[in-house]
């Protein structure tokens, strides 16, 4: 077997393993200047309110209505990765302090129930009708003792009507959406590297 064909068989993370087909992929990094354990730490307790601008690019995207709590109306001061997974998000992997892996259901037939575990989200990949997104933040350590952190977002429609569905909105939050990742990424970093001892 030549190593092309075993780089294609062996998952290099956890998202490999959860989505290895896609569609539609985001990927943002940032280097960060403290141990992979706080880096970890800071991804697991940075809030909506550290983040540049979330809760006013969430607050648009839902065009300014009040609704339950979400990713999308997330309380200024609670974690956002608990936030997301007490509401629409799963989590898919937790390999700390490497990896965090977490899913949700963004386009899904009409009277769909949403999924509670990782079975039953990957079992919707062989399902027509849904898109599923997955996101992961990476820690990745560096010889400087730094760490680089990189966060990807895939989504896979299950067939071509929910991809043309999901497609149309993809291209309207593309933008907002790659400047929330980053500016995530930013409070990540701010967080990890005051925490640093």
């Amino acid at each position: 077997m030549d190593l092309v064909t075993l780089m294609t068989l062996t998952p290099a993370s956890e998202l490999d393993r959860v989505t290895p087909s896609y569609q539609f992929d985001e990927v943002h990094w940032t280097t960060v200047r403290a141990t992979p354990e706080n880096t970890y730490r800071a991804i697991k307790e940075v809030t909506a309110s550290a983040i540049l601008f979330f809760r006013a690019l969430t607050w648009m995207r839902r065009f300014g209505r009040p609704g339950p709590e979400s990713i999308l109306n997330a309380p200024e001061r609670r974690p956002l990765l608990d936030v997301a997974t007490r509401t629409s998000f799963i989590t898919l992997a937790d390999d700390h302090p490497r990896e965090i892996v977490v899913g949700t259901v963004v386009v899904a037939p009409p009277r769909s129930t949403r999924p509670t575990t990782r079975a039953e989200f990957l079992a919707l990949q062989d399902r027509v009708g849904y898109a599923l997104a997955t996101m992961n933040f990476v820690v990745t350590s560096r010889a400087d003792g730094a760490c680089d952190v990189s966060t990807e977002t895939r989504v896979f429609a299950t067939d071509e009507s929910s991809r043309r569905r999901f497609a149309a909105y993809w291209r309207l939050i593309n933008l907002g959406s790659a400047f929330i990742r980053l500016m995530w990424l930013r409070a990540i970093k701010r967080r990890a590297e005051a925490d640093r001892t």
